[in-house]
């Protein structure tokens, strides 16, 4: 099997490639990073506003509800957003060699988790491991988690399907959390996981639904796992599609989390103050 060759053109501000979002406001810039899969096309679209104080990562490209709140909260503050682009779908499926491949972009970060994230949705193959481990590769080095010192993705989820009680400990993912706390008053599809304590311990003074992922979870490839076994603080905001003005809000506290937890990143707190803190 022939390796697909990954091509990468970095293009500043007007790209060539159609994003799905243009630039939302005046002075926002865009890069862009394109890869080639099979015959499926990703472009990593780098949307900046001012100085990039907080710096997003949206994975799915299915989950827009985060990338709007991004852009909410840029608009404000200044930062960055970098934005999987792909077709609109939640996983990568492409065809290569005649041969149709399919994952979760969110399980191509470990070396462990790649095999196991192709073949949960049917074939793999030593090619495609390779390059689905060269496309994690490009995907952190555009992010630059080593730079930012933390990895801040966003997720959104349906109505009902997974959130705050899923890692309860009689729950599919409770072996995956060392603690849990739940406001009851929150939707329960609407969280933050960590993988810090003291992020954690933050989240929850501010008394919202907040994992902390444990040591012994297991290693499915995804961003967490890489973020804890390289020792990067990481946040996810996870939240139903659609609760756009939530997704704010959880921004905003995982932000002020971060800049309370690591102060010496010299990350600025929200401008609008945000209940909790």
């Amino acid at each position: 099997m022939k390796y697909t060759l990954v091509l990468i053109f970095l293009l500043t501000c007007s790209f060539l490639v159609k994003a799905q979002y243009p630039p939302v406001f005046e002075g926002m810039t865009t890069d862009s990073t394109k890869l080639i899969l099979g015959d499926m096309e990703l472009n990593l679209i780098k949307y900046s506003y001012n100085t990039p104080s907080i710096n997003f990562l949206a994975i799915h490209d299915n989950e827009d509800t985060g990338v709007k709140a991004a852009f909410d909260y840029i608009a404000i503050n200044g930062g960055s957003i970098l934005d999987s682009q792909y077709g609109g779908a939640r996983n990568f499926k492409f065809i290569q060699d005649e041969v149709t491949y399919q994952t979760d972009p969110n399980s191509i970060y470990t070396d462990e988790g790649i095999p196991i994230g192709l073949e949960k949705y049917g074939v793999s193959s030593e090619a495609v491991i390779a390059e689905l481990k060269n496309t994690g590769k490009t995907i952190l080095k555009t992010y630059n988690p080593k730079k930012s010192a933390y990895i801040f993705t966003l997720h959104n989820n349906a109505d009902g399907g997974f959130g705050i009680q899923s890692y309860l400990p009689e729950n599919e993912l409770g072996s995956t959390a060392d603690s849990v706390h739940v406001n009851y008053e929150m939707d329960e599809d609407d969280m933050i996981l960590v993988t810090e304590l003291k992020l954690f311990n933050l989240l929850k003074k501010a008394d919202v639904n907040v994992v902390l992922q444990s040591e012994e979870a297991v290693d499915d490839g995804s961003l967490s796992i890489y973020a804890m076994q390289n020792k990067i603080p990481y946040i996810n905001v996870e939240v139903q599609h659609g609760h756009q003005e939530e997704n704010l809000r959880l921004i905003q506290l995982g932000v002020t989390a971060l800049a309370e937890a690591y102060p010496k990143l010299g990350i600025k707190k929200p401008a609008v103050e945000t209940a909790g803190f």
